[in-house]
């Protein structure tokens, strides 16, 4: 069938989605742009393979179970009041997650039917390129702990700018938790924690929504061997990620962003 799964595609989308979802480069936006690239998401198929870009987060996601699993571990003896400390950044998380979680509830068909596609992935790469060209982060700052709740809502807020693809949920919650005075080494903790209840809770969405379509399309086996590449690909990711940036700059990622909006702009017409 024309824009169907191939196991090379599922590879393929599997490595972008683990490679991508927790650097501030997007990994939505990537997905949209290597699936038109593909052949995949045209207007026979687009809901499956929209509904595929969000369900292969399920590696990512369980790449961050398995690096924080610790911290996920406080969290859980937070719930049953034996860990004070598990308890409140929990608490923190939920308060972050609710703006994001409902703004997509009410608006997820619009986003999907309007923005998923090339055109406002570029804009978004663009603006957040510069972004990072021009933004100055300091390393050092407040713990996980130490965030109050008014900070928790202020990053909550920032994440739901990512309902926009191309954007980055990385970038704006690292960004928010830096300049609500976070350090940068627990901003990126917060955003990868974040970003473990944020996808959980889109893919359980989206999947008892549309996972329907996306076995009718694309069956059970290739959906799996992209999650599976996936996992593996954002577990060495995130950590390759958290080394990286003890020294080295940001900016690095605004210029692989204006890259990558030059070379899409380049195949548009194969996009299309």
């Amino acid at each position: 069938m024309s824009g169907s799964l191939s196991t090379l595609d599922s590879v393929i989308l599997g490595i972008v989605e683990g490679l991508t979802e927790y650097l501030p480069v997007s990994s939505t936006g990537h997905l949209v742009v290597v699936q038109r690239w593909l052949g995949l998401g045209d207007s026979a198929g687009r809901d499956a393979a929209d509904t595929f870009a969000i369900a292969i987060q399920v590696g990512a996601i369980l790449a961050v179970v398995l690096l924080y699993r610790i911290r996920i571990g406080s969290m859980l003896k937070g719930i049953a009041g034996r860990d004070a400390e598990g308890r409140r950044v929990l608490g923190l998380l939920v308060t972050s997650f609710v703006p994001a979680a409902a703004v997509g509830a009410a608006f997820g068909d619009t986003i999907k039917d309007e923005l998923f596609s090339p055109g406002p992935v570029v804009i978004a790469w663009v603006v957040g390129g510069v972004f990072l060209l021009l933004w100055k982060p300091r390393r050092d700052g407040a713990t996980l702990t130490q965030l109050s709740g008014t900070h928790a809502v202020i990053i909550g807020c920032a994440q739901v700018l990512a309902l926009w693809p191309g954007v980055s949920r990385s970038l704006v919650t690292i960004a928010a938790a830096v300049m609500v005075g976070l350090s940068l080494s627990a901003a990126l903790e917060y955003s990868f924690l974040l970003g473990l209840a944020t996808l959980s809770a889109a893919t359980v969405f989206d999947l008892a929504k549309n996972g329907g379509q996306l076995l009718d399309d694309y069956g059970i086996a290739r959906p799996l061997l992209g999650v599976v590449i996936a996992f593996v690909t954002a577990a060495v990711a995130v950590r390759w990620l958290v080394g990286y940036l003890a020294e080295r700059p940001l900016s690095h990622f605004g210029w692989y962003r204006l890259v990558a909006a030059a070379v899409t702009l380049a195949l548009w017409s194969t996009l299309s």
